[in-house]
């Protein structure tokens, strides 16, 4: 998932989410006060006015007069004027250019939210976009999604017949969700396929538990397989539960089993590598608007420290799990075992703007410890292994074998 940031009023901190905001408002009365600077209407011009941003004068009666039309020609008038004000916002929010930035009206914004929360209703899968595409950025775990056999990296053609191109991310996700026991018929290619294959799901309601720990033994050694499905608002007690069971239970390695989570909070991943790295060193640096630079650096008593850790990733691990992987890959503390990363290595905030409405924006992006950016590249394995649909149809899992075999 995108990595943004919750806030429930704009005199709160935001919390940043890794995928996984509120630079922008539509201000259309006169003298309008937005940060530092200043937004004025004159003569149907609009003058913005902030920090270092050079004055901007753009002529908003375009706006003014296409409403007008609107109201006046259109055959099924009356128009909803709050569906046409929140048409309005999200064309100028997706005009940024940036897939991750994003405006949820009310019913959307609750809908982000409960994913966060790790429950929700609909099919089970993060969806993005990856040149220009929709694409499954990760099935979840036990979900319809996984279950009707969709993989990371496919791309979605159409939803109920109707096609992606050119569709926004929340436009995706807001067709493909539906309330639970209804069905949604998704056409879909595989990764590496030429024939489209058409998909008909149906949805559930979506409990996510983000944390959950399996103990394998391997050359009469005790090893600790922790899958984290995301970084959402139960992962780090859960987590930190795990942990004080693998101190306590003499585990002699640790796998963290990282495929397909799409991310979650920011402070979340901080908080995991903290387990592995020493307070005080830096978990991921972030990079602004004017190269401004913020440094998130780790806490506590790393109790993980010195375990042999071997890190699973592929296609569908984004954001935060890069984040995870990226400062332990860089610290040489986990080896990462899998293929590479899907590349989101971006910063959004989460702000309410207006009667439950918010906005997402991307407000930075963020590096490894060593510098290292991810965004749109991932990031490499230490060793590649690939595991193939065929692998998956015949339950066989070459890459948590080859992690197994390294902690032998």
């Amino acid at each position: 998932m995108d990595l943004p940031v919750e806030t429930n009023n704009q005199n709160q901190t935001p919390k940043y989410y890794g995928i996984v905001a509120v630079l922008l408002i539509a201000a259309f009365g006169l003298g309008y006060g937005v940060g530092e600077g200043r937004v004025k209407v004159e003569s149907g011009k609009l003058a913005i006015t902030r920090g270092d941003v050079p004055n901007n004068t753009v002529d908003y009666s375009l706006l003014w007069n296409t409403l007008d039309l609107l109201n006046t020609k259109f055959v099924d008038r009356p128009l909803d004027q709050q569906k046409l004000m929140y048409g309005a916002v999200a064309g100028l929010v997706s005009a940024a250019g940036d897939p991750y930035t994003l405006f949820f009206n009310p019913d959307e914004a609750k809908s982000f939210t409960e994913q966060l929360k790790g429950s929700f209703d609909g099919i089970g899968a993060e969806v993005g976009v990856k040149d220009n595409q929709i694409v499954i950025i990760a099935p979840l775990e036990d979900t319809p999604a996984s279950r009707a056999g969709l993989l990371a990296g496919d791309a979605i053609l159409a939803i109920n017949g109707e096609s992606t191109s050119g569709m926004a991310v929340d436009q995706a996700v807001s067709k493909i969700r539906g309330p639970a026991a209804t069905t949604v018929k998704l056409t879909i290619l595989h990764l590496g396929k030429h024939d489209p294959q058409e998909i008909s799901i149906t949805r559930a309601k979506i409990v996510i538990k983000s944390v959950k720990l399996e103990t394998k033994e391997v050359a009469g050694k005790k090893i600790a397989v922790v899958k984290i499905n995301q970084f959402g608002d139960d992962t780090k007690g859960l987590l930190d539960h795990v942990v004080d069971t693998i101190v306590a239970g003499s585990y002699s390695g640790v796998i963290i089993d990282l495929r397909n989570n799409p991310g979650g909070y920011l402070e979340t991943a901080v908080s995991t590598i903290s387990n592995w790295v020493d307070a005080g060193q830096v978990a991921v640096k972030e990079i602004g608007f004017g190269k401004s630079e913020k440094v998130y650096s780790t806490a506590g008593v790393p109790r993980l420290k010195g375990i042999k850790t071997i890190i699973i990733a592929n296609g569908g691990s984004a954001s935060a799990s890069e984040i995870v992987a990226g400062a332990l890959q860089d610290y040489k503390v986990a080896t990462v075992v899998g293929v590479k990363t899907f590349g989101k290595g971006s910063v959004q905030e989460l702000q309410e703007v207006q009667n439950n409405s918010e906005v997402k924006i991307t407000v930075a992006k963020w590096f490894t410890p060593k510098g290292r950016g991810i965004d749109k590249k991932g990031l490499e394995p230490d060793i590649k292994v690939e595991l193939t649909p065929d692998d998956a149809k015949n339950n066989k899992d070459p890459q948590m074998d080859k992690a197994l075999e390294l902690l032998k």
